[in-house]
């Protein structure tokens, strides 16, 4: 990405899937590429398992947050939170998303059903360009469900809708996490082939 160029970015999921850490790591390797970087989440009942947003743009740009239908690149971590966001990403806009379902609380406290085959059909037929991967699957393959982040940043990478080599982002990162998790997340990073 140039400076010149505004990449939208939507990062969504739910509480404790790693979207804030997502977002600083796309935004640190944007910012040592020369780039740029504007920020900002909202957070919900995050601790309960609520909706988490990360608005990122990198280029320039007064606001750190966009409107619907300005989103070049939605990051979802989950089915329905995907299609809860979907109306910021630009038709024909890339969405990679997580298809493992969290089921959200009200569902969980009213005994409702979810169907994320359903969610996913919903985006499948909505006019952007859909990654699809089963991101917890592949977290516990590499034997911890924390990596499902990693995994989702990899993705990213690899489809190339983020303009960094996988080696810039794993730089990245091992200067932002703790260093007992390096070699783990290290693993995730590199499990991934898109």
């Amino acid at each position: 990405m140039r400076g010149d160029i505004l990449t939208n970015i939507l990062l969504c999921g739910v509480g404790g899937q790693g979207i804030v850490l997502t977002s600083k790591l796309i935004a640190a390797a944007a910012m040592e590429k020369g780039s740029p970087v504007r920020s900002a989440e909202t957070i919900g009942m995050a601790q309960k398992g609520g909706s988490v947003t990360s608005f990122l743009r990198i280029g320039e740009c007064h606001a750190p947050m966009f409107g619907e239908g300005e989103a070049d690149i939605m990051i979802a971590f989950e089915p329905a939170e995907a299609v809860r966001e979907l109306r910021y990403l630009k038709k024909g806009g890339t969405a990679i998303v997580d298809t493992h379902p969290v089921m959200p609380v009200t569902a969980a406290l009213t005994g409702g059903g979810y169907d994320p085959s359903v969610m996913m059909e919903h985006l499948d037929k909505s006019g952007v360009k859909v990654i699809a991967l089963d991101a917890q699957a592949l977290a516990a393959e590499i034997g911890s469900p924390r990596t499902m982040n990693m995994i989702m940043l990899a993705a990213a990478v690899r489809s190339g809708v983020l303009p960094f080599d996988i080696d810039h982002v794993a730089e990245v990162m091992k200067k932002t996490v703790q260093p007992q998790f390096v070699d783990i997340n290290m693993k995730a990073l590199y499990s991934v082939t898109v």
